[in-house]
């Protein structure tokens, strides 16, 4: 009787102490905002021969969507890191704007939507591509 308790509470440490490490595991290191550089950095690994042509930066530096020719590549966090997708830039001028937050529509089924914020400082869709937008 006196083993089966101290096995108990010896799988009860175990258990604790893997739950409690992977909560700690899952915490994510603090990612410095998006500037334009970042982005070309970033965009330079998964698209290393696109002409990076027009970089929009949401407005809390989470994200952020470049024009290169008939694509929009965008960017944006996850976790402590970043992804990056394309689509249409038609697509990406159309995106609905709801909440202060431009709402694109992937086609990834991973991550169908993508949500960045947009500010009156830095609006959607960038100023000089509205005439694109008609």
């Amino acid at each position: 009787m006196n083993g089966m308790v101290i096995q108990l509470l010896g799988s009860a440490v175990a258990v604790a102490a893997m739950v409690a490490l992977a909560a700690w595991a899952r915490i994510p290191r603090p990612t410095p905002p998006l500037d334009a550089e970042a982005v070309r950095r970033l965009l330079a690994i998964d698209y290393p021969d696109n002409l990076l042509e027009d970089i929009w930066i949401a407005a809390d530096g989470a994200g952020a969507i470049v024009r290169s020719g008939p694509r929009a590549l965008v960017l944006s966090r996850l976790g402590d890191s970043w992804v990056t997708r394309d689509i249409a830039w038609e697509a990406a001028l159309a995106a609905p704007i709801r909440g202060g937050r431009v709402r694109l529509k992937l086609a990834d089924p991973s991550a169908p939507r993508l949500s960045l914020a947009v500010s009156g400082v830095n609006p959607w869709p960038p100023q000089g591509d509205l005439e694109l937008a008609a």
